[in-house]
């Protein structure tokens, strides 16, 4: 197979991988709105237990307090008709006092029954409205959930569909290449094969010594860049004066490469080529 092939398929291979992962993507991303939808369910049902905990507690307080309620009445009206069979004074003031006392005391019942009433008024309403909200959600839940599975089957349908045309486009590559390739482009925004123009890799914008851009420049094996290992062809370039002169002293040879070839575009930024290599690089020039 020409290498002008290879990189026409590795093209094809490349549009056709970004559309799957961007799909993969997508996939991933499909329970994420469904997984928020079901924290707001959990929240209100953990509310709602809370409030049915708390109405329970109301309703025990208002069921001791009527009960309290009824007892003081009883009181008072029982010290009432034992008013109609006192004798003296003194049973008269302390049959008075007792009937005051319950008196003052079924009034009291009365406003903090009619308080826990409200309470329990409000936390009922609460818990209807709880309710209301758990079957709602619970319903939009089933739905969605029926939507995002049916959207996820369609889109692993059409992963499927896609990676059978990557075996197309793909056919005759050496399978480490494709390999290496297809973790270039996950890890590079979808660019895995980018031209060299004059001396620069138009991926990572690095200068590439001279030796090795006529390797690449002869097409006979695929390169990848030393700096951002993306896949390299060439297209020509107009250059000025001042980048042939740079370039003729970096120029180097791809053994100069051989320690970056696995580095990153910062790697190949910090570190460079020594002083001695230019120097030698220079004396070969004036011989």
């Amino acid at each position: 197979m020409l290498m002008e092939e290879v990189f026409d398929r590795l093209r094809e291979f490349q549009e056709i991988l970004t559309k799957r992962v961007e799909i993969e993507r997508e996939v991933e991303d499909l329970p994420k709105a469904l997984a928020v939808q079901e924290e707001v369910l959990s929240r209100v049902k953990k509310s709602y237990v809370e409030r049915r905990e708390e109405f329970e507690a109301a309703e025990s307080r208002v069921k001791e307090l009527r009960g309290q309620l009824a007892e003081a009445e009883g009181a008072r009206e029982a010290a009432e008709k034992q008013m109609d069979v006192i004798s003296t004074q003194r049973e008269y003031e302390a049959l008075n006092k007792e009937i005051r006392d319950a008196t003052d005391r079924e009034h009291q019942l009365r406003k903090d029954l009619q308080r826990e009433e409200r309470v329990l008024a409000d936390v009922e309403e609460l818990l209807r409205k709880d309710e209301s909200m758990i079957k709602l959600q619970e319903s939009d839940i089933a739905d969605k959930s029926a939507r995002v599975s049916a959207e996820r089957d369609a889109k692993l349908a059409e992963i499927a569909r896609l990676r059978a045309e990557e075996e197309r486009a793909s056919a005759g590559i050496e399978k480490e290449v494709l390999f290496k390739f297809e973790r270039i482009i996950r890890s590079k925004q979808g660019l895995g094969i980018v031209p060299v123009k004059g001396y620069v890799c138009t991926g990572c914008h690095m200068i590439l010594p001279a030796q090795f851009v006529n390797e690449v420049r002869s097409g006979n094996r695929i390169i990848f860049c030393p700096y951002c290992s993306r896949v390299l062809f060439y297209e020509e370039a107009e250059e000025s004066a001042g980048d042939q002169l740079y370039v003729d002293i970096e120029s180097g040879s791809l053994a100069d490469l051989s320690d970056y070839a696995e580095e990153d575009e910062e790697e190949g930024e910090d570190e460079g080529y020594d002083e001695g290599d230019k120097d030698s690089s220079m004396d070969d020039s004036d011989d």
